[in-house]
């Protein structure tokens, strides 16, 4: 699971308010090669949740991006590259994603994540 959906999930279990960002525990991580495209890193950065995905990248171990993001820094190829490797390139395989509010852990297995909800939580 790549870093960009993570930052689009959250809990959806009933009565939370706060889901989102979902915390990450890491069992295993790799890091796939995507080519760079910095038209398309400069327009993902005003759809993710910065401060999540930095907190995200650092549980993944990265911890190559500023706490904030200022309006010069789309034109510097190295914060671009950065925020590209993390958005992209780094992936959880196994782990659990969990809910800021209630602490209930949902599965990552082979890179893909399990946000079914039990009946009781519905």
């Amino acid at each position: 699971m790549r870093l960009l959906t993570h930052n689009m999930l959250s809990s959806n279990i009933k009565g939370v308010t706060q889901g989102f960002p979902l915390q990450i525990e890491v069992t295993k991580s790799i890091t796939k090669q995507v080519d760079f495209n910095p038209d398309f890193i400069k327009n993902m950065l005003v759809k993710v949740e910065w401060k999540a995905l930095v907190e995200a990248a650092r549980a993944m171990g990265y911890g190559e991006l500023p706490e904030t993001v200022e309006v010069g820094m789309v034109e510097d190829e190295d914060f671009l590259r950065k925020f590209h490797h993390a958005l992209l390139e780094i992936h959880l395989e196994e782990g659990f994603l969990v809910c800021p509010q209630t602490g209930r852990k949902f599965p990552v297995c082979k890179g893909i994540p399990n946000m079914l909800l039990n009946e009781d939580e519905v």
